[in-house]
């Protein structure tokens, strides 16, 4: 006899586990939950080889919002995933983002503050000089204003949130699974249920496609093109001889970035697009380092000419083709599939929110605490993109 569950969700790492966490955590909600992750060690997931962080500073509000929900979780984690007296400790270190802006992009920021700070954001703008005073290890020669994320925004250690949302909808019942999705089952425009490589068939009342990187592969069998590619990310540990005090995450206007990590820095730029084709293998781009983003970072911080490339490592986005920005939601062509792909890099830090906004939406057929409707698959299906203006 197959295995039944009320929700299959597809992909364990933070996303899908968030999700089953908050399903399983809602009083009203007594239905099953299976989660199947292909590599519980969560090695090579988006979230564990990501630069681990969290701002508010988008230029769209539900981007904003996903973000500020996500800051409130983390402040209070160590309470909502609690375990036999175990409160699990991520590290949050709420240091800010600091945005650079040459003049071709001080109005764009300036616009984006407002909408920041209408929506409760603590976004404050620095002048050239204000950003020298504060942080007079950094080059403003070239900058027109910055933008300074006062509280809410830092990073933390995101393989540990991982795990503890596992660890929390484990003791609430949840199935975990280690195996992966080889085919989906169909009946007209319902998926009945999954095949795995096991060769175990599982069945669904709901099929939630939190694949990560797989998210394509796994959505063409059911006949919808998700407009998704797996585009590579590395990520560059460095030392550096001269201390910088009360380094925030720095974003250069190239997009290149930079926070303190340890006794050193992290930090990495967005190869060019003729070197940002879709890969699966995780080899470090050495050559993105030495030629492209050590001279901004040496240029941005004259200390950073002495720097040490210490050791480096590839991760892979969730990469939306179509505007870089989450789907979510059911698609009209498959009534019980939900999709929470296409994160472009922001899984990590919206997770808690999409997770708690995907339990409403499945448990009760709408978002209840914040309307994320404007992120599903209407826009995509009507060329309608949400454009996040000059923000990386």
């Amino acid at each position: 006899m197959n295995r039944k569950f009320d929700v299959v969700i597809v992909g364990g790492a933070a996303t899908g586990s968030s999700l089953a966490y908050f399903l399983s955590a809602s009083p009203s909600f007594q239905g099953s939950i299976l989660v199947i992750e292909k590599d519980a060690s969560y090695q090579k997931c988006a979230t564990a080889l990501s630069a681990a962080s969290i701002r508010h500073q988008f230029s769209t509000p539900e981007n904003i919002q996903l973000s500020q929900f996500g800051t409130d979780f983390l402040r209070r984690i160590g309470q909502a995933l609690e375990v036999d007296g175990d409160q699990p400790d991520v590290g949050f270190q709420e240091k800010g983002y600091l945005f650079l802006a040459t003049p071709g992009g001080e109005m764009i920021m300036r616009e984006n503050n407002k909408l920041q700070r209408s929506l409760g954001a603590d976004i404050e703008l620095k002048s050239p000089s204000e950003l020298q005073a504060t942080w007079p290890w950094l080059n403003v020669s070239d900058l027109a204003l910055g933008s300074y994320g006062v509280r809410g925004e830092g990073w933390l250690d995101a393989y540990g949130m991982m795990r503890a949302f596992r660890r929390k909808a484990l003791s609430q019942g949840v199935t975990y699974l280690e195996d992966e999705v080889v085919a989906l089952n169909k009946t007209r425009s319902t998926v009945t249920g999954v095949t795995l490589k096991s060769g175990e068939t599982i069945e669904c009342g709901t099929l939630v496609n939190a694949a990560g990187t797989a998210a394509a592969r796994l959505s063409a069998q059911v006949g919808v093109v998700l407009p998704q590619e797996s585009r590579k990310r590395c990520v560059f540990y460095f030392t550096c001889p001269e201390k910088l005090p009360d380094c925030p995450m720095v974003i250069d206007p190239s997009g290149a970035y930079f926070h303190p990590e340890g006794e050193g820095f992290i930090g990495g730029i967005q190869p060019p697009p003729e070197q940002d084709p879709e890969c699966f293998d995780y080899d470090v781009q050495h050559t993105l380092f030495d030629e492209i983003l050590w001279p901004v970072l040496a240029e941005r911080v004259p200390a950073f000419e002495a720097l040490r490339c210490e050791h480096a490592w590839a991760g892979h986005y969730d990469y939306n083709t179509f505007d870089q920005n989450v789907i979510l939601g059911y698609h009209p062509d498959v009534e019980n599939m939900v999709y929470a792909n296409g994160f472009s890099g922001h899984g990590m830090q919206q997770s808690p929110a999409v997770g708690r906004g995907l339990a409403e939406l499945i448990e009760f057929g709408q978002y209840r605490s914040l309307d994320l409707s404007r992120m599903g698959w209407e826009r995509v299906l009507n060329n309608q993109p949400i454009v996040e203006q000059n923000i990386w």
